[in-house]
């Protein structure tokens, strides 16, 4: 998730924009793992 969601670059941001990057980067991530997985199951 770091190098596809941008997470390298936010040690100088404010918390509450990490904290909204780093919820929305984990929510896509669960989403295409989603796929996947249903994917298997099928």
């Amino acid at each position: 998730m770091k190098t596809v969601g941008g997470l390298r670059k936010l040690r100088h941001r404010g918390g509450a924009l990490v904290d909204w990057i780093v919820t929305f980067t984990a929510s896509a991530y669960n989403l295409i793992r989603l796929r996947t997985l249903l994917a298997r199951a099928t």
